[in-house]
């Protein structure tokens, strides 16, 4: 492991998500303890997307700004909101010039599958409806996210594509939560890595499946044909459960004639680029920043 991460090991609380109303306020400390970014080139502005609930959202607009991305939140499904995402949301927002829509998607297991899917969809289809008034370009939308939110990111764009809707440029999939099986090599033997584990990951797909059935939409893992899918930026930590069934997903994709960027980030762990303090995370923020950037371009 990297011995700039290593070193914050002792300090990570060890969630196990059985009681997610108790981990939420945890997890609501610990992101806000993170430094506040510096918003100050940019215009931010919570909204309702209409729906049935309404989506709060929190917009992220740096000053010239062209494209904009869908991002939603990690946390197992289970955790999270506009509020425990503002850190990473200003800060990709910064890094990559682009208009950032944060999603206050409905959580599990009060509202498991599709709750989460249903709300961050509406806010795509809102995004395109109004990114002339929002102040982007709708054929420069991308989606994207962090863990469990990454894989809702490419369950959105499998929607999209089997339903003909919003036109999506690009994912951004950073260590994404894709397979509810758990039969890959990492999934089966990382049971006490920092953070995220086997048992963690076990609960979370618990608490948002409920009693139904995974389908693709559900675990995206699980779509047999995955052509005609938008690009793709993967990114995978080497000490991660998701790490295996993220590598086969951008396998799959590529062989399905989509265009991805894979990066397996050596010597990190599910998360562990809230470190800000160390030099891999930094790099890891940057790239993914980059990436966006250079997917809306031109």
């Amino acid at each position: 492991m990297d011995p700039e991460l290593e070193a914050f090991i002792p300090l990570f609380p060890r969630a196990d998500l059985t009681d997610p109303v108790v981990e939420r306020k945890s997890f609501a400390e610990l992101a806000t303890s993170v430094p506040a970014p510096d918003t100050s080139n940019m215009d931010v502005e919570d909204h309702t997307v209409p729906a049935d609930p309404g989506v709060p959202v929190r917009l992220y607009r740096p000053h010239g700004a062209q494209g904009a991305i869908i991002w939603l939140h990690g946390g197992g499904f289970v955790m999270g909101d506009v509020d425990t995402e503002h850190p990473w949301a200003a800060r990709l927002a910064d890094v990559s010039g682009t208009t950032v829509i944060s999603v206050g998607y409905r959580l599990a297991p009060e509202n498991p599958f599709p709750a989460a899917l249903d709300d961050g969809y509406a806010v795509l289809a809102w995004a395109s409806e109004h990114a002339a008034e929002l102040g982007f370009d709708p054929a420069r939308i991308a989606v994207g996210g962090h863990s469990a939110g990454a894989g809702l990111a490419a369950a959105m764009a499998l929607r999209s594509r089997d339903q003909q809707g919003p036109p999506i440029r690009f994912q951004l999939l950073n260590q994404p939560g894709l397979d509810d099986r758990q039969q890959t090599w990492s999934a089966r033997n990382f049971t006490d890595t920092p953070w995220m584990n086997r048992a963690k990951v076990t609960a979370a797909w618990g608490h948002y499946l409920g009693s139904a059935p995974a389908t693709p939409y559900a675990a995206p893992a699980r779509a047999t044909d995955l052509s005609g899918l938008p690009p793709a930026y993967i990114a995978t930590a080497e000490l991660d459960p998701n790490r295996d069934e993220d590598i086969e997903y951008a396998l799959r994709l590529l062989q399905a004639g989509v265009s991805v960027e894979l990066h397996q980030w050596s010597g990190t762990f599910h998360g562990s680029q809230a470190i800000l303090s160390a030099e891999v995370s930094q790099r890891q923020i940057a790239e993914l920043g980059a990436a966006l950037r250079r997917a809306l371009a031109g």
